[in-house]
């Protein structure tokens, strides 16, 4: 036993057992950092649900029923026979323009904070091409008297006051439900008149004010969709399949413009019947949260096993270059140490700003590392030393964290440079004279 006591590759070996034994607890703090999140977006949910949730318009776009002949078979004759089925024609406006205002506002429950919003919405446009010569559909078979117009709502919970609809010289009031689930399947439609004549052009506007969670997003119907949305919050995100043409994200808050064409999506502006692919089209913004408290955690957790790695090594490096010796045991309850961290950062990080989190929780840590070394080595400037080498590690994953673009950069250049160090200093060490038996005992002093 005493044999395997001095042997250095021994050591080594229950040093590397130490650190990856390690990853057990450092696994159920990921699993703790999931479990936080799913209840972060549990309470997101209870509070979309009293609220309104994510919202997405689709529309507004004009349904006109009409009869088509098609051949049914009928069991009670046993024969094919021609039947009237209703079906309906769906037209895109020529134009769409939305201009927008959005009201954010932060809400709690419990510990975490939810962002939702109010928005004014105007939307105007016009329909030119409403082509029925094209449909090759008898006019007689066309239901013009009960033509209306359709505007999409995931959540209707959200609409906040009565909608008008202004269609040329008409007003009329929208109503719950759409005529059709062609396309959409929630809504709000209005009844209009259409003309037979193709060569007339609807005009028409309404106001939308409309509450909702975290994200507004549109869905480009017009053969030119001009949207233009400002807020007061600074931390929108553009997401979908269409950023903006112009955006400008400052202190104040931003403003966005999208300029969409027809050709730039993959649907017509007319058609027959169902098409729900409009949605692939969806845009629009993404009001986040400053600080991101669990994914930062997430970040941080991943670099343990070289944390605590080379934590390990530091302390190797003391035992053979200083002459001590440092029992498993040691080890094991720094590397707790090294792995409490996590759970302080991730629970200190509800309450505060996640740098200020790390901070306490690695001065913390550190404090108590360094007291416990200064404790069992009774060494003013070794434990000044491994406590500069800690302080140099927080602030290497501190600046990994933040700069999350260059992560990987940082990391490689920063791994490199550490290796150099322990190669530089390890240079003259001759590792097949490397007698543990020589070193001072921690246990009898």
């Amino acid at each position: 036993m005493k044999m395997l006591k001095n042997n250095i590759f021994f050591k080594i070996g229950i040093i590397a057992f130490i650190a990856l034994l390690l990853l057990i607890p450092t696994g159920m703090i990921k699993n703790l950092i999931r479990e936080r999140e799913a209840t972060q977006r549990e309470a997101i949910r209870e509070v979309s649900s009293k609220w309104a949730g994510e919202q997405t318009l689709s529309g507004p776009f004009v349904t006109i029923p009409y009869y088509k002949y098609v051949k049914r078979y009928s069991e009670k004759d046993s024969v094919n026979k021609i039947v009237k089925v209703r079906d309906y024609l769906h037209f895109l406006p020529s134009q769409l323009n939305i201009n927008g205002e959005i009201v954010p506002e932060t809400r709690h429950r419990g510990i975490y904070e939810i962002v939702v919003y109010n928005s004014e919405l105007k939307i105007s446009g016009s329909f030119n091409n409403i082509n029925l010569s094209g449909l090759d559909i008898p006019l007689k078979d066309i239901q013009f008297d009960r033509a209306s117009i359709s505007l999409g709502i995931s959540d209707l919970r959200g609409v906040e006051n009565q909608i008008v609809l202004n269609w040329n010289q008409d007003q009329n009031l929208f109503n719950p439900g759409t005529i059709s689930r062609d396309i959409i399947e929630k809504g709000i439609n209005a009844p209009i008149s259409v003309s037979e004549n193709d060569s007339l052009v609807y005009d028409f506007t309404m106001k939308l004010d409309l509450k909702g969670s975290q994200k507004l997003y549109f869905i480009p119907v017009g053969k030119v969709t001009d949207i233009t949305i400002k807020s007061d919050w600074n931390n929108p995100s553009f997401n979908g399949a269409f950023l903006p043409d112009t955006s400008i994200v400052d202190n104040s808050g931003f403003r966005a413009n999208w300029n969409i064409l027809h050709l730039n999506r993959n649907f017509p502006q007319q058609w027959i019947g169902i098409n729900r692919n409009i949605g692939s089209a969806a845009f629009g913004i993404n009001l986040l949260l400053p600080v991101d408290s669990y994914q930062k955690s997430t970040r941080s957790i991943k670099y343990a096993i070289l944390f605590i790695a080379f934590t390990f090594m530091v302390f190797f490096f003391v035992e053979v270059l200083n002459k001590v010796f440092i029992h498993p045991v040691q080890y094991i309850l720094v590397g707790l140490a090294l792995v409490v961290f996590y759970t302080l950062l991730l629970s200190i990080s509800e309450y505060l700003m996640f740098n200020w989190a790390f901070v306490v929780s690695a001065i913390a840590t550190l404090l108590l590392i360094i007291g416990y070394i200064k404790a069992i080595l009774k060494s003013n400037m070794v434990t000044f030393l491994i406590g500069s080498i800690l302080t140099i590690l927080y602030t290497f994953i501190f600046v990994i964290i933040q700069l999350q673009d260059y992560a990987l950069l940082i990391g490689s250049i920063g791994i490199f440079l550490i290796l150099a160090l322990l190669m530089y200093f390890s240079r003259k060490i001759d590792w097949y004279n490397i007698n543990m038996d020589d070193e001072k005992s921690l246990d009898k002093s």
